[in-house]
């Protein structure tokens, strides 16, 4: 497609809905909207997402890279779905987007197209993007207390717990006119 051809609006909404396929590829953040970390509006924090990294671009295209792309991710995710990512998941991602954006500026929509192409295909067989997940105990984990320990302690607070005795009942006491005799406190 000849550069002359092709609309700044045009390149700005393809390199849009790029981003917004890209993060759909982002199993944690996929996940962050399917478990509703972000509240019950976690998806339209999801498309918020997308908007904020444009104006990121927008606001200042030549301090965006890969590195600094990634980092505001890992922080939207942080601050708004409160998801500390660490597996490494968001590079990828965000070096995807930074081709993207460079790909779309030079008017080349065929990965975006194909990713688009492939994400519909996609919505319309499963409707949305489920992400399984299980969680795993490391066998490894050092813990300071183990099931005998906790039987233990269960056994030493048994026998160190006072014995609480219940207070006898006071059968009160008649006088000689059949009056129900008060006794204070301290008599008792």
């Amino acid at each position: 497609m000849p550069s002359g051809s092709i609309d700044v609006e045009q390149i700005q909404q393809k390199f849009d809905l790029s981003i917004a396929i890209a993060l759909s590829t982002w199993q944690a953040l996929t996940l962050a909207v399917q478990e509703q970390w972000g509240g019950p509006d976690s998806a339209e924090k999801r498309d918020w997402f997308a908007g904020a990294i444009s104006d990121l671009f927008q606001s200042s295209p030549e301090a965006v890279d890969g590195e600094y792309l990634e980092e505001f991710m890992l922080q939207v995710m942080n601050d708004e779905f409160e998801v500390n990512v660490e597996d490494g998941s968001g590079e990828p991602v965000a070096e995807l987007i930074i081709k993207l954006r460079k790909e779309t500026a030079q008017g080349q929509f065929s990965r975006v197209d194909d990713m688009f192409k492939k994400w519909d295909e996609k919505q319309k067989q499963g409707g949305k993007d489920q992400v399984k997940f299980a969680r795993v105990q490391d066998q490894d984990d050092d813990t300071d207390w183990d099931s005998d320990d906790m039987e233990q302690d269960e056994q030493d607070a048994e026998m160190h717990q006072p014995s609480i005795q219940p207070k006898e009942k006071l059968v009160p006491e008649l006088d000689e006119d059949g009056f129900t005799k008060v006794v204070g406190r301290k008599g008792r």
